[in-house]
């Protein structure tokens, strides 16, 4: 596996908000979830029964906002019919999202705490992962700047695809998005996973939304560096926290690229047995513009991709920088040096 392209420098750390913490997601997997599904489904068939009760949210449908038209009045365009990913010899792109999605927040109006452009090539076996950071400060397809977070709170999925396709002048052929419960359920499911931890995570205010009756309520949580086997809990500390990272966001960025290969490597390991218990686990947990055929697809594709022909990408310094805009700090993008950087990995829209 290659290291992140960008190079690291150091940045103070995050002001600790004790009033109200933030609250740090991996939640990018709603991808390695397809792969763990995927290779049980065609031996599975007098499953799907379970499989449709227990997930409603396959084959959803993206607005893409015209190239043209950047106004909120101009989304609307569905995108065009899924094909099949097995058959396709082209490159596809995947918009993976995550989200805080417990009771501090309405559930119409949650952040994406987590946001991760791939782009999988079925022919040389190329994956590419590009973190974008949380706090990037980035005009919104719904109109305004604010922090690329918000375009989920404000518009949903499509708000968020449109966003990143103007703002990086790409293309976003699918999505997934996973909710909190929905990670630390699914990493669960599968009996753990395997990460090398690069870092150690120490923090004495990590989000107590879980294990506690107080969603606001904190706890110290560590995590040790080295080879570590991980349930769903340690696994959302690890990848959560920022925290005594000096690397704040970005270090989450490397983390959670860490644990979503880590996930991957599990599906290799799961039997069809294993499919109905993943799903109930999983339920209300997920969506995707997927459909089930299409995510059944995802395996073969996975299974054959050797982790040294996995990009990882994270925005460092000097591709971004830390600003005090109005009351809240944010990261501002460097596009003159962002856009050569993603236009080398993913086509230009």
């Amino acid at each position: 596996m290659s290291a992140p392209e960008a190079p690291w420098h150091p940045r103070r750390q995050h002001r600790i908000r004790r009033s109200r913490p933030r609250r740090r997601l991996l939640a990018v997997l709603g991808i390695a979830f397809g792969f763990v599904l995927s290779g049980m489904l065609g031996a599975g068939l007098y499953f799907s029964p379970a499989i449709a009760a227990a997930f409603q949210d396959f084959g959803r449908t993206i607005h893409h906002q015209p190239t043209s038209a950047r106004s909120p009045a101009a989304r609307g365009v569905p995108a065009a019919a899924p094909a099949s990913i097995a058959t396709s010899t082209s490159a596809f792109t995947v918009l993976l999202l995550g989200s805080d999605n417990d009771a501090k927040f309405p559930s119409d109006a949650v952040l994406t705490q987590s946001m991760i452009l791939a782009r999988v090539d079925p022919v040389t076996k190329q994956v590419t992962m590009v973190s974008i950071p949380r706090d990037l400060n980035v005009p919104l397809s719904t109109g305004g700047t604010d922090k690329i977070d918000k375009a989920y709170q404000y518009g949903g999925v499509d708000a968020a695809i449109n966003t990143v396709e103007q703002d990086f002048n790409v293309h976003v052929d699918h999505y997934a998005w996973i909710g909190l419960l929905g990670l630390v359920r699914l990493i669960d499911q599968v009996g753990g996973v395997d990460v090398v931890a690069s870092n150690p995570v120490l923090d004495d205010f990590y989000p107590k939304d879980l294990t506690g009756s107080n969603p606001y309520d904190f706890e110290r949580v560590a995590v040790l560096p080295g080879p570590q086997h991980m349930g769903g809990l340690q696994a959302l500390q690890y990848v959560r926290s920022r925290h005594d990272d000096l690397r704040s966001d970005f270090g989450r960025s490397v983390r959670q690229q860490q644990v979503l290969l880590a996930l991957r490597a599990k599906a290799k390991l799961l039997g069809v047995a294993d499919l109905p218990d993943i799903a109930n686990a999983m339920s209300s947990q997920f969506t995707t513009d997927l459909s089930l055929a299409q995510v059944g697809e995802l395996l073969p594709i996975a299974g054959n991709v050797s982790l040294s022909n996995v990009q990882q990408v994270v925005l460092l310094p000097p591709y971004t920088s830390s600003q005090t805009i109005g009351d809240q700090e944010v990261l501002v993008p460097n596009w003159s040096l962002i856009l050569p950087l993603v236009h080398k990995y993913f086509p230009q829209r």
